[in-house]
């Protein structure tokens, strides 16, 4: 059995497919079931094309009106309103019209004001949603899945291989990773978690023979100004990016899971610890001090950033 590897790019970031197979053929097929997913979810849900259905959907969001979804899309938005409220709405995929106000390549700060009018349009609990109608009461909402819906083509992809009979091979998504199975020899995929100030630098290796492992953090898309440093992940509260988490990390048996708990492991500031150690999976996180913690180093505490 040799391994294939199969390499593209998708909803904006390079991605890698590797397998595990009997015969070239045999994971070209599950490979190309796979990426072809993942390009029909970008298609679906992509916030920058004209013809996908969350534009369709944004479209009467801004006038203010209704709008029945498909049976996929309900699955997505019901996964996304109980992240709102096991976050405390901290994970509000009604946030993403801060990017408004938002540009991290401009090397300057927002209008206060700008933030403060964005905050009116925010707020999940301020649409309805009985399944399958989505109902928006206000003009000029919107909202953005990209929290949700990589994640989620992640778990796909490797599933669509599995069924191809697939047992030893791994999905990675930009950094959000789902294992099909151990390598053929039965030894673990070695997995390096990088370190949010050191590009270069990993701040620790995992092993995994199972599961999804994702991350979040202010790795690239940050404005740093009188040395304080604003990274891309914004409270839907205040508008403004977080400031205690540098990068946080969790491993579950699904990506979507993992990647929502690492988003709100990173939203939860201060308590962001704390509420990981309680949800109970393995997990780690850096602060932007440079003290680590979580179950996945309990034993590389004196981390520090430089």
């Amino acid at each position: 059995m040799k391994l294939y590897r199969f390499p593209f790019k998708a909803m904006g970031t390079p991605c890698e497919i590797q397998l595990y197979a009997a015969s070239e053929t045999k994971a070209e097929r599950a490979a190309e079931a796979a990426i072809s997913d993942i390009q029909r979810l970008e298609a679906t849900y992509s916030r920058y094309r004209e013809d996908s259905f969350l534009s369709a959907i944004n479209r009467v969001a801004a006038q203010g009106g209704t709008i029945t979804v498909d049976n996929e899309t309900a699955g997505l938005l019901d996964y996304a309103d109980t992240c709102y409220r096991e976050s405390d709405g901290l994970f509000d995929i009604t946030s993403g019209i801060l990017r408004r106000a938002w540009n991290f390549k401009s090397n300057q700060l927002p209008d206060a004001s700008l933030i403060q009018a964005l905050l009116d349009k925010i707020g999940w609990h301020k649409l309805r949603w009985v399944s399958p109608v989505l109902e928006f009461p206000l003009v000029g909402m919107e909202i953005d899945l990209g929290g949700v819906v990589k994640e989620y083509a992640v778990d796909r992809a490797a599933t669509l291989c599995w069924d191809r009979d697939i047992q030893h091979g791994m999905v990675n998504l930009g950094g959000d990773i789902k294992i099909i199975g151990p390598h053929a020899d039965g030894s673990p995929w070695r997995i390096g978690i990088r370190h949010p100030r050191q590009p270069e630098a990993l701040l620790h290796t995992l092993e995994l023979y199972s599961g999804a492992l994702a991350s979040s953090g202010d790795y690239e898309r940050c404005i740093t100004l009188n040395g304080v440093r604003y990274g891309h992940v914004l409270n839907p509260k205040t508008g403004w990016p977080v400031n205690r988490m540098a990068a946080v990390s969790v491993i579950g048996d699904f990506c979507v899971i993992a990647g929502s708990a690492s988003t709100i492991g990173m939203l939860k500031e201060q308590q962001g610890g704390k509420w990981l150690a309680q949800l109970g999976l393995p997990h780690s996180w850096i602060d932007v001090d440079g003290q680590a913690g979580g179950s996945l180093i309990e034993e590389s505490k004196d981390t520090r950033l430089r």
